[in-house]
């Protein structure tokens, strides 16, 4: 397809929300409209509006003020994929490839691009509507900042700061009660939350699911900071986190998702082991889903900002089957992951990782 051809692009919001979904929306119906005379249709909640057909025209009025808010205005879900979409046969739930069926609501809303912003499931789902022939274009998106192929993700970085405000906060009621507080964080199988918000907070153990953690070690830890006077500790755990020849605590699974493990549980099993192991009153927070919420910092929004630019501009030079990413400083674009399942873990000769060490952080190793 032609970039001059196209006079109409489409976009969809998928997987999880994160802060700074409503910036990105913003930035690509402002630059598709102003600069290129565009008509810009948002299909609502992920892919099932591509599915359903259901969808509105975004114009300039529909995103005034939402560059501020958390969440997205098209709504979003991590489930509906168009190529294992549950229906039912003969009772019986069955999972089929309702794919087509996307190509005629496009044809339906007379798109000739489409902006998929999300994370590892959304954009495989992307990767495999451009290799069937629909024109294209990647956002990366997630609080987890696991994708590979970019530096960062927006999201993060808000999801980030929730996460150090509560450690400060947890920390002035540890050090009253003299107690063991445990902050359990979000960040899927990749301790990126878990570690900057573990430095950033001034955490005293910090595990994470990179690096297997020895639970002795954990408590060899508090145990020492009660002898140098220290009656109190900070421990953040990743949801991903694991014992030493364990594994990761699955809270459930829904089967429709695309990915069906919902972690958590880990910081209660800690906290438990740490309290029986040492006799110190252990408390246990888990952030949940405050991570996702509320609105974008500074960085997010600029982040999106450059993110919803670029995509419109990628559009319409024809990159199609390409993902936006941060390289550095500099905002570029890379093909479609060859494996959706890569995930970017922190390197275990990270710089950060080091960091804590020569701080005395343990890391439960």
């Amino acid at each position: 397809m032609e970039p001059k051809k196209i006079k109409t692009i489409g976009l969809l919001t998928g997987g999880g929300d994160a802060p700074g979904l409503n910036a990105i929306i913003r930035a690509i119906v402002k630059v598709a409209i102003g600069e290129y005379k565009l008509r810009v249709i948002g299909f609502l909640n992920g892919f099932g509006g591509l599915i359903k057909n259901q969808a509105q025209e975004l114009t300039l009025d529909d995103v005034v003020g939402i560059l501020p808010r958390g969440g997205t205005i098209l709504g979003t879900t991590n489930r509906d994929s168009p190529f294992h979409y549950p229906v039912m046969k003969e009772g019986k739930k069955v999972y089929v490839d309702i794919s087509d069926r996307v190509f005629e609501n496009i044809a339906i809303q007379e798109v000739g691009a489409l902006i998929v912003i999300g994370g590892d499931g959304s954009l495989a789902v992307a990767k495999g509507l451009y290799q069937k022939g629909l024109p294209v274009v990647g956002v990366p998106k997630t609080i987890d900042n696991d994708l590979k192929d970019t530096d960062q993700t927006f999201g993060f970085d808000t999801a980030l700061f929730t996460a150090t405000e509560a450690l400060d906060k947890l920390h002035t009621t540890a050090e009253s009660h003299h107690r063991i507080m445990v902050l359990e964080v979000m960040g899927r199988y990749a301790g990126w939350i878990a570690l900057f918000a573990g430095l950033a907070g001034g955490a005293d153990v910090i595990l994470i699911p990179e690096i297997p953690y020895d639970i002795k070690k954990v408590v060899d830890k508090v145990n020492q900071r009660e002898q140098d006077g220290k009656k109190f500790s900070i421990v953040v755990v990743a949801e991903a986190a694991k014992p030493l020849g364990g594994e990761i605590v699955v809270k459930r699974k829904v089967e429709d998702s695309f990915d069906p493990i919902r972690l958590g549980g880990i910081g209660n099993m800690v906290g438990e082991q740490i309290e029986a192991s040492t006799g110190k009153e252990t408390r246990v927070t888990v952030l949940g889903h405050l991570q996702r919420g509320g609105s974008p910092t500074a960085f997010d929004r600029i982040l999106a900002i450059r993110y919803g630019i670029k995509a419109v501009n990628m559009v319409m030079e024809g990159c199609f089957g390409e993902m936006v990413c941060l390289k550095g400083n500099n905002i570029s674009s890379v093909p479609f992951a060859k494996s959706a399942g890569d995930r970017r873990q922190i390197p275990l000769n990270c710089d950060l990782l080091l960091a804590a060490r020569q701080l005395g952080v343990c890391l439960g190793d």
